[in-house]
């Protein structure tokens, strides 16, 4: 019976987190269920997850049942043999009180046994569980301090990727041959389609992940020997998701910082212009906040992730997307906050952004990353003045594939574009009149590398 057990025990463990974890999808993403209309769907789908479950739950319980049962009739067989042997078989007959008190002694000694039964059922069905929860302990930590890991010491903020290679699955390179050099005092800005590395670059950084070839340094010390606390207590990390933990608004900041006393927490969230909404919420900062921070705005959420990494008072400052919610006013007041932050030379950014007016106004490098390479990295100035691609006059520019673009050469105060008319299997030049600068449309010709200039 105990295979049974352990299997029926196994599959029911499963179907039964199955459907505890669509339940929980579920409630979580309500507003999109309701959005699509798919609540009859949704309740069809837990329905049949819920006969799977009752399915492995009787598969299951049958042979756990069956244990005390079979036990008891055996006692009983064994009590019914030495009755009958008593009367019929003994030579002489015995008497009725022997007979009784060989039945006493049978009852005595099937009790224990009927009881380490029920014990050894109970525990039979509890492995089951326990199998899971060591799975889960037993599963290999991909990224942890390496034996004999040094503390970093006190960082000045000079990043540099060497030949970086990493894979999330074997084979497949998702970044190949990274280099690029963040100086101390510097900002730098990723840029690239949707896909290129760019969060992926980010993650090795903060040593989420491990390199697959190269290393990353920072102050000329290979990151993989030191500790991992040391390594992240000096480096603050804005992601485009903000996460908002239960409790109220003062210990969300504190989260990152929790030496800092309330009125260092208090400067942290005028800094970046969090303050105003905090006191306008129904106890200020003693605002009790649910998982997930459901009273507030994505923007607001934001602004308080924000505050929370910069009351952390990190050397490097590491920016995915983290002014996305934010309406143009409060970005371009963001924006300045980080000036400010570079201007003191004893801090670095390295941030990722498709939003032109963040590049234009913080980054001092711009890096191009295409497909897990980098195309280029180069001064922003450099950029703008000797590759001089600037914000069209007219939506055509817009339209053109870079594919199609095979060179463009400067003419006066507008830019003519060698483009490849497939249609009349020819090329021509088009002449565009710019305007003012921007990143976007650099970007959109460097896609062709050295060929564009």
């Amino acid at each position: 019976i105990k295979p049974m057990q352990r299997r029926g025990w196994q599959a029911y463990s499963n179907k039964s987190s199955n459907m505890n974890a669509y339940l929980n999808e579920s409630i979580t993403c309500m507003k999109i269920t309701q959005l699509f209309a798919r609540e009859q769907y949704n309740a069809d789908v837990y329905d049949g997850l819920l006969r799977d479950s009752k399915r492995a739950w009787y598969s299951a319980v049958v042979p756990s049942m069956a244990v005390s049962p079979v036990i008891d009739l055996i006692s009983r067989s064994v009590t019914v043999a030495i009755i009958v042997y008593g009367i019929f078989a003994a030579k002489p007959a015995v008497t009725v009180g022997v007979l009784l008190a060989m039945m006493n002694y049978a009852s005595q000694f099937w009790g224990p046994i009927n009881q380490l039964a029920n014990i050894y059922n109970n525990f039979i069905n509890n492995v089951a569980y326990l199998e899971r929860i060591f799975e889960m302990i037993d599963e290999p930590v991909e990224v942890q301090d390496a034996p004999g890991a040094a503390v970093l010491p006190e960082i000045r903020g000079d990043v540099e990727f060497h030949d970086v290679s990493f894979a999330y699955e074997k084979d497949i390179l998702v970044l190949k041959h990274v280099n690029f050099h963040v100086k101390q005092g510097e900002s730098v800005a990723l840029v690239g389609h949707t896909g290129s590395g760019k969060t992926t670059i980010i993650n090795l950084l903060s040593r989420f992940y491990n390199c697959t070839e190269g290393r990353v340094t920072i102050d000329g010390v290979d990151i993989s020997g030191v500790t991992l606390a040391s390594l992240r207590a000096q480096m603050g990390l804005m992601m485009q998701e903000s996460f908002v933990f239960t409790g109220t608004v003062m210990d969300n900041l504190r989260y990152g910082n929790l030496a800092a006393g309330d009125e260092e927490l208090i400067r942290a969230a005028e800094l970046v212009c969090a303050d105003g909404f905090i006191r306008a919420l129904p106890h200020g900062y003693d605002t009790v906040l649910t998982e997930g921070g459901a009273m507030l705005s994505q923007g607001e959420k934001q602004l308080l992730a924000l505050a929370r990494t910069m009351a952390s008072d990190p050397k490097i400052l590491i920016l995915d997307e983290a002014t996305s919610g934010l309406d143009p006013v409060m970005r371009d007041d963001i924006l300045d906050v980080f000036l400010d932050f570079i201007q003191d030379e004893t801090h670095s950014i390295l941030m990722s952004s498709h939003i032109t007016t963040d590049l234009e106004k913080v980054a001092d490098y711009i890096t191009f990353i295409h497909q897990g390479k980098i195309v280029f990295s180069k001064p922003k100035d450099e950029l703008i003045y000797n590759y001089g691609i600037l914000r069209c006059g007219t939506e055509d520019f817009h339209r053109l594939d870079p594919a199609d673009i095979l060179a463009w050469r400067k003419n006066d105060y507008q830019w003519d574009v060698l483009v490849e008319d497939k249609n009349k299997a020819m090329s021509r030049y088009r002449s565009i009149v710019i305007d003012n600068p921007s990143i976007d449309d650099i970007l959109l010709l460097y896609v062709k590398g050295e060929q564009v200039k």
